[in-house]
């Protein structure tokens, strides 16, 4: 297979639509879908022409996690430089999309299991279907969830929610995935397109500067005292406003005060009124 095969691309309306494409493997993460993921990743990042990424799934999954014929078993009797190649490969693109420049939201169709917690974790927002099925199936085949998924569970999910997936490999549904707030929404799989591009139709009238500022900061505050976060927050914003062009917090400002335009708890205020774009 081709290795432009294995991750399908289309772009409409400043969304990019990014899908894994091994439906015939659940769309298990081999070596050449990690290695197509962070190609695809850097096509996209700074294209005029996105503004949003959403990450999904072709066929009746979103990832079965790690393919674990070609990532472990082929990949390990390469020896451990072969392991270490493909675990950076796979490492990398989950790191490159946490901070990466657009928003991002995951788009769960279907089956996210081991690995593919990974990537759910790297995108800011999450919406599934409530068909969805989540599990850590590690511990049914006797490792532990590795690759910094137990780190994913911990962080988003209470102890005792943690450990019963760890420790079980037990499914949950989409249901109860936002519940325990693994994921953001659930909803039912024929408005799962419909929903995920609202969300990211409002995340395309924010600020973009903003947007990239404010995501980051939310993945680095958590590990800081409150004094580091407040000095951290306010050197953040100030760096946001040399680098927004469009002077977007005084336009917003303008439009509040002097227009009287629009209101800030009720939503963003117009960018197409901005001197330049960001």
């Amino acid at each position: 297979m081709e290795e432009q095969d294995v991750v399908s691309v289309h772009v409409e309306n400043r969304i990019a639509w990014v899908n894994f494409a091994r439906p015939a493997k659940r769309n298990a993460m081999s070596p050449t879908l990690n290695r197509r993921m962070m190609e695809v990743l850097d096509e996209l990042e700074y294209r005029d022409d996105v503004g949003v990424l959403v990450l999904g799934g072709e066929g009746t999954s979103w990832s079965a996690g790690m393919d674990l014929k070609e990532y472990f078993r082929e990949t390990e009797a390469l020896g451990l430089r072969g392991v270490r190649k493909s675990q950076a490969e796979s490492y990398g693109w989950f790191r490159r999309l946490r901070w990466y420049h657009k928003p991002t939201i995951a788009m769960v169709n279907g089956w996210c299991f081991g690995g593919g917690f990974g990537p759910l974790f790297a995108c800011d927002l999450a919406i599934c279907a409530d068909e969805a099925q989540f599990g850590l199936s590690e511990i049914n085949w006797g490792i532990l969830p590795g690759g910094g998924v137990t780190k994913v569970v911990v962080d988003l999910l209470p102890m005792r929610d943690a450990m019963w997936l760890t420790l079980t490999g037990d499914l949950i549904d989409g249901k109860a995935a936002a519940t325990m707030r693994l994921v953001n929404e659930s909803v039912p799989l024929d408005q799962l397109k419909t929903r995920t591009t609202q969300v990211a139709e409002m995340l395309l009238k924010k600020n973009p500067v903003a947007l990239k500022f404010a995501k980051d900061a939310v993945r680095r505050v958590g590990t800081m005292t409150y004094d580091e976060a407040e000095d951290y927050l306010v050197r953040m914003q100030e760096a946001a406003n040399f680098h927004d062009k469009s002077e977007g917090r005084k336009e917003g400002i303008r439009q509040f005060i002097d227009e009287k335009s629009y209101k800030p708890g009720l939503g963003s205020y117009d960018l197409s009124k901005a001197k330049t774009s960001a």
